[in-house]
C-alpha cells in the first residue's frame, strides 16, 4: 500500500488516534487460540508491535508479561513456568503474574528494577485475549441476547487486510454500501447507544425492505417486513455483528470481528462465528446449522468488501449525511484511551 500523497490534490484528514498506525488503544487483542498454550509451556509472541510472553500457571490461569527479563534481556519464552511462576532460562530468576521478581537463585535481595510490565488476560470465545495494562476495567465483550447462556464459539481462518482496522470495522455500518456493493436496497435508519466508559457503542441499523424486485419480495416473505441488525464495538478493535434481528422463522445470527494490527500498512483478522448450545441432538444440529448459515452469509460478503479495503486510501473529505454512522464511529475513536504498546503520545495522555 502506497502511504504517499500529494497533499495538494489528495489533501487526507488527521486524527489523533483514528487510522493512526503509531496509536494502538487500550483493548482486548487476541495472542493466540486456548489450546496452543497447555499448562507448563510458556510462549513469546507478538502482539500489536509488542513482544509478550504468556503462560499457564499451575492453577490454569494464563498471564502475560513482557517477554524480555529485566536481567539481560532474555526471551522468557525459552524459560520454563514453575508453578504459577515463570523461570528465565538464562540465570533462573523468576517473575509472578504481576511482574514482580520472586527469586534470584544466587542471592537472597531482589533489585527494585528487577520487575517486568504485566497485561491483563481473558480466556473467551475459545481465545486467550491479551489487554495492555496490567487490569482491564471490563471483560471481551459480550451479545447481550446470549448473555448467561452457555455457548459454542467456531473460529474462520485467519486473513490479512492491507488498510487500518478502524477503516475495516465501520464496514458494518456503512449504510450506502449495503445499496451500492452488495445490492440490498433497504433505507436504514440509526439509533446509538454508548457505555458510561465510552469503550463500548451500539450501531443498530433498522429498515424496511422494499416490494419491487423478485429477491425483496422473497426477503418479505421469509424474514418479514422490517430488517434490523447491530453492531457492537468494544475499544475499536473488536466488533461483535448481530445479523436477522427479530425477523421470522430465523435466530438471530452472531459474529465476532478481532483485529491484530501487524505492521504499518497490514493487519490481521480473526473471525468467530458463535451461537448458544441448545440441549439434545436436535439442539446439537440447529445450534451448527446456525454456526454455518453465520459462516455463509460472511463470505457471501468477504469477497465484495476485501476488494474495497484492499484498495483504499480513507480520506473522509466530502461526506454525507447517510454517512452519519461513520461520523459518530470516527468521534468515537477519537475518545479512546492509547495504551504503553503505543509509538507515540497522545496529546493529553
Amino acid at each position: 500500500m502506497n502511504f504517499q500523497q500529494n497533499k495538494n490534490t489528495q489533501p487526507r484528514t488527521e486524527m489523533q488516534i483514528f487510522n493512526n498506525w503509531d496509536v494502538v488503544a487500550k483493548g482486548w487483542y487476541i495472542a493466540c487460540s486456548s489450546e496452543e498454550l497447555p499448562r507448563n509451556q510458556p510462549k513469546s509472541l507478538e502482539v500489536c508491535g509488542q513482544q509478550i510472553v504468556i503462560f499457564r500457571g499451575e492453577d490454569g490461569k494464563v498471564r502475560a508479561l513482557d517477554a524480555y527479563c529485566p536481567h539481560l534481556g532474555t526471551d522468557l519464552g525459552i524459560g520454563q513456568v514453575d508453578g504459577n511462576l515463570i523461570r528465565c532460562y538464562f540465570h533462573h530468576w523468576a517473575f509472578d503474574g504481576e511482574g514482580n521478581c520472586q527469586d534470584i537463585p544466587c542471592q537472597s535481595s531482589i533489585p527494585e528494577k528487577a520487575r517486568l510490565q504485566s497485561y491483563a488476560t481473558e480466556e473467551k470465545y475459545g481465545m486467550i485475549w491479551v489487554y495492555p495494562d496490567a487490569t482491564a476495567p471490563e471483560g471481551v465483550a459480550e451479545f447481550d441476547e446470549l448473555k448467561g447462556k452457555t455457548v459454542i464459539a467456531v473460529r474462520d481462518r485467519p486473513f490479512e487486510r492491507t488498510c487500518h482496522h478502524h477503516i475495516c470495522m465501520m464496514n458494518g455500518i456503512d449504510a450506502q454500501h449495503l445499496q451500492t456493493v452488495h445490492k440490498v436496497n433497504i433505507n436504514m435508519n440509526l439509533t446509538l447507544q454508548e457505555n458510561e466508559s465510552g469503550s463500548l457503542i451500539d450501531f443498530t441499523l433498522t429498515g424496511e425492505f422494499p416490494n419491487t424486485t423478485r429477491r425483496e419480495r422473497l426477503a418479505r416473505i421469509f424474514l418479514g417486513r422490517n430488517y434490523a441488525y447491530s453492531m457492537r464495538y468494544q475499544n475499536a478493535c473488536l466488533g461483535l455483528l448481530t445479523t436477522m434481528k427479530n425477523v421470522k422463522f430465523v435466530p438471530p445470527l452472531h459474529m465476532i470481528y478481532a483485529y491484530i494490527p501487524l505492521e504499518p500498512g497490514k493487519i490481521k483478522v480473526q473471525n468467530i462465528y458463535v451461537a448458544a448450545r441448545r440441549p439434545g441432538i436436535f439442539g446439537w444440529v440447529v445450534t451448527y446449522l446456525l454456526l454455518l448459515g453465520t459462516k455463509m452469509l460472511y463470505l457471501f460478503l468477504k469477497g465484495e468488501d476485501g476488494k474495497i479495503y484492499d484498495n483504499i486510501r480513507y480520506n473522509p473529505n466530502a461526506l454525507l449525511s447517510i454517512d452519519r454512522p461513520l461520523v459518530e464511529y470516527m468521534k468515537y475513536v477519537e475518545r479512546l484511551t492509547p495504551s504503553v504498546w503505543s509509538k507515540i503520545r497522545v496529546e493529553g495522555e
